[in-house]
């Protein structure tokens, strides 16, 4: 029969690994890739029966990361999970008769995100489908921040597949905000990209409009308006860093 691993990246989730290896539980194989964890993560990790490999990140960033956990397995199938993320239970039949009628397709799951303990229905927020169930030997992954999968596989969507528990402190979200906003500066330098300021305003506004006006994030309240504010505000400090990088490298 053909087998499935679930592949976690990881750096310092003790709150969250148990929470996520519960939730896959069903797969054959648990496989963590940990980019430099100081606190439990391998501790916890090993005590449910994960594969655990310490493998620093590059600049390939997040897509290396996925691409060597291709290489850490030899199951047929892989499912990657964020330590964040849990497998909703009535979707997880659907991923195994996936997996066991072996057909080469790839699967963009739909996550219902779950903002400091709301569930987020418009906006930025939904709909949000990743891609995450495939064959292991018919995919490679691209991109440092928001990473992306290359192949010539037909794909298709799972709806209402997991949940995703984004943040729930403003520390835990200005930590990522401001690592993924650095990242994605650096991404952009390094294929020559450069935006002028009238731009970098008009882009960081673009933001707003579209997740507030026209994804309809007043729907999900004040948090609604917040986290499309927040949008915008990442838009303008990725572009801002980017400038940075390159007023720095003038000097």
């Amino acid at each position: 029969m053909p087998r499935i691993a679930v592949i976690i990246l990881t750096k310092n989730e003790e709150a969250n690994i148990e929470g996520a290896m519960e939730s896959a539980a069903f797969a054959d194989e648990i496989v963590i890739i940990d980019s430099g964890s100081t606190d439990r993560t391998k501790e916890l990790a090993e005590k449910h029966g994960a594969k655990f490999v310490s493998h620093p990140m590059d600049e390939e960033g997040f897509a290396g990361q996925r691409n060597f956990a291709l290489t850490q397995t030899e199951a047929d199938w892989v499912f990657y999970l964020d330590a964040d993320e849990r497998v909703i239970p009535e979707r997880i039949g659907v991923i195994k008769a996936i997996v066991q009628g072996n057909v080469k397709v790839a699967y963009c799951v739909e996550r219902i995100n779950v903002v400091f303990g709301q569930m987020m229905s418009k906006g930025g927020h939904r709909p949000d489908y990743v891609c995450r169930l495939m064959p292991r030997e018919n995919v490679r992954w691209r991109g440092v921040v928001h990473e992306g999968v290359d192949t010539e596989l037909q794909i298709k969507q799972i709806k209402s597949c997991l949940y995703h528990y984004t943040y729930t402190t403003w520390e835990q979200y200005f930590c990522k905000f401001n690592r993924y906003t650095t990242l994605a500066a650096q991404e952009m330098a390094g294929k020559g990209r450069e935006i002028s300021s009238m731009s970098v305003v008009g882009h960081s506004l673009g933001a707003f409009i579209k997740n507030f006006v026209f994804k309809q994030g007043f729907r999900d309240g004040f948090l609604g308006f917040i986290m499309s504010f927040m949008s915008a505000t990442y838009v303008l400090v990725k572009y801002l860093k980017l400038k940075n990088i390159y007023r720095r490298a003038c000097k």
